[in-house]
């Protein structure tokens, strides 16, 4: 679920652009923020600055649907400390020592660093950012693989589920291989186009601005690029990067190459299926590659919640007043339950007030395990929140994992907040096209289309997906918790979901014009996160 965006991204841009009291003061007395339906709709493009940070500009000054973050800090939050808020990380690891990340990680005090040894007997040797559960595994299999792959030791109605989906993926590898192949080809074409027409094998933003107006060939790959650009990836050569990986992938499954492997007996020789198998893992926080490449993803979402804030550099994260717990959990692949849950169990024991899970899947061996996980972590007064997925579906009638309910059904727990994404055109494209959703299952919605943050080596990039909208949520979920510390997990899921705005107008589910449906029935508040508001509500608790 973390990596289908790029599948929605690429084949739709292509088909468009190719084929034509409780806390430390008293309430705030600023009113709240109202009435946005007469809000006007933008009609000009967002400016450079505006593109990269607008998941914190405002609504109603701005005409942009972001979570008035900026406003928050100007009016609310100046001059005000706090207390500092432990959120735990749980993805694909984090590059530590980026500019922008180094000053909000988390440290264990009890822990000497490097010395082989498990200084507070917390089980784990050398934890000192936290831990990476998954060793030096980086590529891995879906779930539905993995338990076709190992059916004869599962239950039947787990194997029927995933083998139906098996028998379909291969049924349709062929035609998909070749629909990427010839995007793939289009892409190209493109990119060699405008390599003529600035003159440069690698281009830039400005120069496909400077092309030639009267060159119409040029300003249609220029076209092409720009929407490519707004949609998350870094261009021409990020789309052919990845459609070459969708078509590996295509001719892999058609192979049969997924049920042959087993990256986890190979690379961590743990038992997935085996609760009880001791510690496994290490602390290497950014993974195996010293590029760190498969840190790209945590990276990101550790920025949108805590980047360091004004200090001159890249981009500002939500929350200040932050630290950053590193759980690598998440691989290339869909992530193991039993990972999921020692992660959690790990982030509620070692002092995180927020979790934030930028994953998911749709299939699940041992999903009592994170349920019971959670449990645990409400029981410690811990946040979960948790992406909706990017497969513009209802995820009422869907089961996705984790999730705090079967389906629509009753909840486990009230400190589980699922997030849905935002884009930043306010009006009847405001849902993003590739957002899950859900009356019951979906309780939000933040920012989470070309969302810019950090990523592994000091560098800076744009990416989508509910993977961005989750920390987004995450960022506002520590603002509260460190202003107004009595709050509860769930006083604190109950504030972001009454206050945020909401809207009457209709919108497009999954990128289809033909289906839409009132915001308000797309998820259980009926709101977009609001970072002014919950903290006027939240003072008045």
């Amino acid at each position: 679920m973390k990596y289908s965006i790029f599948k929605s991204t690429l084949l739709t841009v292509a088909a468009a652009s190719l084929l034509a009291s409780c806390g430390s003061g008293g309430a705030i007395v600023s009113p709240p923020i109202e009435n946005i339906d007469s809000t006007p709709l933008k009609t000009q493009a967002l400016t450079e600055e505006q593109a990269k940070n607008w998941k914190d500009y405002d609504l109603v000054t701005d005409t942009i649907p972001g979570m008035s973050v900026n406003k928050a800090y100007e009016e609310i939050l100046k001059g005000k400390k706090g207390k500092t808020v432990i959120v735990a990380v749980i993805d694909s690891g984090i590059d530590v020592e980026h500019e922008d990340l180094d000053g909000v990680l988390w440290t264990n005090n009890d822990e000497i660093p490097n010395n082989g040894k498990d200084d507070d007997n917390n089980g784990y040797i050398d934890d000192v950012h936290g831990w990476n559960f998954l060793g030096d595994i980086v590529d891995e299999n879906l779930e539905y693989e993995r338990i076709v792959r190992d059916k004869a030791m599962l239950p039947a109605d787990i194997v029927a589920k995933a083998q139906k989906e098996y028998d379909g993926k291969v049924a349709e590898a062929q035609q998909t291989k070749q629909q990427y192949e010839q995007i793939l080809q289009q892409v190209k074409g493109a990119d060699a186009i405008l390599v003529k027409a600035t003159g440069k094998e690698e281009y830039t933003d400005e120069d496909v601005k400077a092309i030639a107006a009267d060159n119409e060939e040029a300003q249609q790959a220029a076209s092409y690029y720009n929407r490519l650009r707004s949609n998350g990836l870094e261009g021409l050569g990020d789309a052919i990067d990845q459609l070459t990986t969708l078509i590996n992938g295509s001719v892999s499954l058609l192979n049969g190459d997924k049920l042959k492997t087993n990256y986890r007996k190979d690379l961590l020789n743990d038992d997935q299926y085996t609760w009880d198998t001791g510690v496994y893992g290490n602390n290497e926080y950014s993974g195996p590659d010293p590029e760190k490449a498969d840190a790209f993803h945590g990276t990101h979402v550790a920025g949108i919640i805590a980047a360091e804030r004004d200090n001159g550099l890249g981009v500002n994260g939500v929350a200040n007043n932050v630290e950053i717990m590193v759980l690598r959990a998440v691989s290339m692949g869909d992530e193991y339950d039993k990972d999921i849950a020692k992660a959690i169990r790990y982030a509620a024991d070692n002092g995180a007030k927020i979790i934030n899970g930028s994953f998911g899947k749709y299939h699940s061996t041992n999903p009592e395990w994170v349920w019971e996980a959670i449990k645990y972590a409400a029981s410690k007064d811990v946040l979960f929140v948790n992406a909706a997925g990017n497969e513009g579906i209802d995820t009422d009638f869907t089961q996705v994992y984790p999730q705090d309910q079967v389906l629509a059904g009753a909840e486990i727990s009230d400190n589980f907040l699922t997030v849905g994404a935002l884009n930043y055109e306010y009006g009847s494209g405001l849902l993003a096209g590739f957002s899950n959703y859900g009356k019951s299952t979906v309780d939000v919605f933040a920012p989470g289309v070309a969302i810019y943050s950090t990523a592994p080596n000091n560098e800076y990039r744009n990416a989508g997906g509910t993977s961005m909208a989750s920390p987004a949520t995450a960022g506002v979920a520590a603002v509260i918790r460190s202003q107004y510390p009595k709050l509860t997990a769930g006083q604190v899921k109950q504030v972001i979901m009454d206050s945020g705005l909401t809207t009457s107008a209709r919108v497009i589910l999954g990128g289809n014009p033909e289906d839409m449906k009132a915001f308000g029935e797309t998820t259980t508040s009926g709101k977009m996160v609001n970072l002014y508001n919950a903290l006027i509500l939240a003072s008045k608790m």
